[in-house]
């Protein structure tokens, strides 16, 4: 996760000691001395690297483990023999990929600092250099993360392996399973007026109008007006095959041929868009788009809380069951057809139907934190995660378990998580300890005094 905060023109004195460089660095004199700390390969590590990383560490909250003059060289030292390691098995990264793991860490940053100006004050530099800054060692990070599942794709733990873990582990090393629920909902999107759905049209229809005659570019209308995340690229999506999206987009989307000309408008379960292709490459399209958002009124919101709570009167009558309710009522692709059960996928790669408390929508949880099992909650008003749409809820408490040292009858999945993850860890430590014999390396006497993970860097 290296940013270069500038280019740098370096030239070498030596194999193990320093390079001068200039950096427009503010409020310094731009002919200054940077400093050789370590030598991975034929790699340098420059202080410099090590104070950006720390910069970026703070904050993206990283966790920094002893003294991070010690714990960050080591980290980046690391980095450089997954690279070289990606380097010989041509282990390579899409732009789009880049693209994205960029956007992800500029979205965390902001969460913890808190605007755009605070953001581009931190770094003291604007948020596009911002962006391009982390495109270097955004790449880095996708490609070790490759390296590293091609390292231990093959782990697999039994039952067998599980338990005899488990068996050998002291009483005050088993871990704690937090309380977890199982939980059904029933969600009805607000019926939007045909007034708000035409005045979308509308001024989808300008947009596409204002393109077609060559007044404005797609791109700055994505920028200015779109409601999706691309927005900021422009409504750019990147190259996508057939299947990444919802089939009404794919099919206007796959179909166009003139990069000039605009799209009829698209409607489907994210709102209303207009489209422009960029290029096709084979079964993949790059293309942009706008996407507007039809808004409810709060008294269609009011509309569709009734009724919800006229709804959950019913199953509370036994008129009507929970499930049979999701099945005629329920507006969500997603649990309609699943008797409304909340499937979680935050465990890795399989879906549980068990949530930990913090797990659940923000609005879930505030509402079945005081239910018993069975009972069905009041009807409420939360933001759909995938659509990112305002939509109406009630949810019902199917079970919960109690929070409880952890045993391979109830929590067999967590723990067999947990025990594959150790047996990852294992062969990635390996990895680098045997890699280290293979690699040249050389440490600058100020920056050896540490308790490093790996023992194998300093050889005498």
């Amino acid at each position: 996760m290296k940013i270069r905060i500038a280019t740098y023109m370096i030239a070498f004195i030596g194999l193990t000691q320093s390079f001068i460089f200039t950096a427009p660095l503010a409020a310094q004199n731009n002919n200054v001395i940077d400093e050789v700390v370590w030598v991975v390969g034929d790699e340098p590590i420059l202080k410099s690297e090590v104070e950006s990383r720390l910069k970026d560490y703070l904050a993206e909250d990283v966790k920094i483990e002893g003294d991070p003059y010690c714990f960050i060289p080591e980290q980046l030292a690391i980095e450089k023999l997954y690279l070289d390691q990606a380097k010989l098995d041509s282990i390579v990264v899409t732009d789009q990929q880049v693209i994205e793991h960029v956007e992800y860490r500029i979205n965390y940053v902001l969460s913890q600092i808190g605007s755009v100006e605070k953001m581009e004050e931190y770094f003291g530099k604007s948020m596009e250099q911002i962006k391009e800054d982390l495109r270097p060692s955004s790449r880095n990070s996708l490609i070790i993360s490759n390296v590293q599942e091609e390292l231990v794709k093959n782990v697999k733990v039994t039952p067998s392996e599980v338990r005899r873990f488990f068996s050998k582990l002291p009483a005050d090393s088993i871990p704690f399973i937090p309380t977890q629920v199982e939980t059904q909902i029933l969600i009805i999107e607000p019926k939007v007026s045909v007034a708000e759905i035409e005045n979308i049209k509308s001024k989808l229809r300008e947009f596409a109008d204002r393109v077609n005659k060559g007044e404005t570019e797609f791109s700055t209308l994505a920028t200015l007006y779109s409601e999706d995340g691309s927005s900021r690229r422009g409504g750019e999506l990147g190259f996508k095959g057939k299947g990444e999206f919802v089939p009404e987009f794919a099919d206007v989307a796959f179909n166009l041929t003139d990069p000039k000309r605009v799209s009829k408008i698209v409607q489907t379960e994210f709102g209303f868009h207009i489209i422009q292709l960029i290029e096709k490459r084979g079964e993949k399209v790059n293309c942009r788009h706008i996407l507007l958002k039809p808004v409810p009124t709060d008294s269609e919101v009011g509309a569709a809380l009734n009724r919800l709570d006229s709804i959950s009167t019913a199953i509370k009558k036994n008129e009507l069951t929970f499930e049979r309710a999701v099945m005629y009522f329920s507006t969500d692709k997603a649990t309609s057809n699943n008797s409304g059960n909340m499937a979680n996928s935050n465990q890795g790669k399989y879906s549980t139907s068990r949530f930990k408390l913090d797990e659940l929508p923000a609005e879930v949880g505030k509402s079945i934190i005081s239910l018993k099992v069975g009972e069905i909650s009041k009807p409420f008003l939360m933001i759909d995660k995938l659509s990112n749409k305002k939509v109406c809820a009630v949810v019902k408490l199917k079970n919960r378990t109690e929070g409880h040292i952890a045993n391979t009858g109830e929590d067999f999945q967590e723990l067999k998580g947990i025990v594959e993850m150790a047996k990852k860890d294992l062969i990635l430590k390996n990895w680098v300890s045997e890699k280290q014999k293979s690699t040249y390396v050389r440490i600058n006497e100020k920056w050896r005094n540490c308790d490093f993970k790996y023992k194998g860097w300093i050889k005498e």
